[in-house]
């Protein structure tokens, strides 16, 4: 499949190959479903708790006699039914951990790139780097290319530059292609992609 190439002036330059097994795929919504359902609970801590009545401190006597008072029998302070007594069935900390096999991480992730590229979401740029990290020639160069939404810079290597350019402008975020999920591409409408990380995904999918 050919695609047009950009410059970072938004100018076409040329036709770049995209590889149908990777960017041409029907889109399976479930697969992409689960990998986003796994990514964010591996985000989350699990370590809320609460203390039952055997772990709040005091209690430990008889508030009052058993009988003759008139009143409720209580056995202790830390009661559940009492105000600062233990908690019945409180959270405890655990583990969120949502698996997926390594095909259907594969197919979400393809699935993902995919749909971005049938929405005519996905543009390939020339390789380019920012000599100074200023927020200013990045925010000019997404302009140029019309990502005026939420976009996912994804590049061949890690350029600290280009991150520290681009953290400043909400929704953009920049990824070299081996640390993107399908959370990243779900999660921005555009997907800037850079033309020396193409052969990386490609070959990414091929093992």
């Amino acid at each position: 499949m050919k695609v047009d190439l950009y410059n970072k002036s938004g100018e076409v330059s040329g036709k770049v190959d995209l590889s149908d097994t990777v960017f041409s795929v029907e889109p399976n919504e479930n697969a992409m479903h689960q990998s986003v359902v796994a990514y964010l609970a591996h985000r989350r801590q699990g370590t809320a708790k609460t203390k039952t009545r055997d772990e709040v401190r005091g209690g430990g006597k008889k508030p009052w006699k058993q009988k003759g008072r008139g009143t409720a029998r209580a056995g202790s302070t830390r009661s559940p039914i009492w105000i600062g007594g233990g908690t019945i069935h409180g959270p405890k900390p655990r583990q969120y951990n949502h698996k997926l096999t390594k095909k259907l991480n594969k197919l979400s992730r393809l699935s993902a790139y995919s749909l971005r590229t049938k929405e005519n979401n996905l543009k390939v740029v020339e390789d380019f780097s920012i000599e100074t990290a200023k927020t200013k020639l990045m925010a000019e160069i997404l302009s140029n290319l019309s990502m005026n939404k939420s976009t996912l810079l994804i590049t061949a290597e890690p350029d600290s530059n280009l991150w520290l350019s681009a953290r400043n402008i909400p929704k953009v975020q920049v990824r070299s292609f081996d640390r993107v999920s399908t959370y990243d591409i779900l999660s921005h409408k555009n997907i800037m992609l850079m033309q020396g990380a193409i052969s990386g995904i490609e070959d990414s999918f091929s093992n």
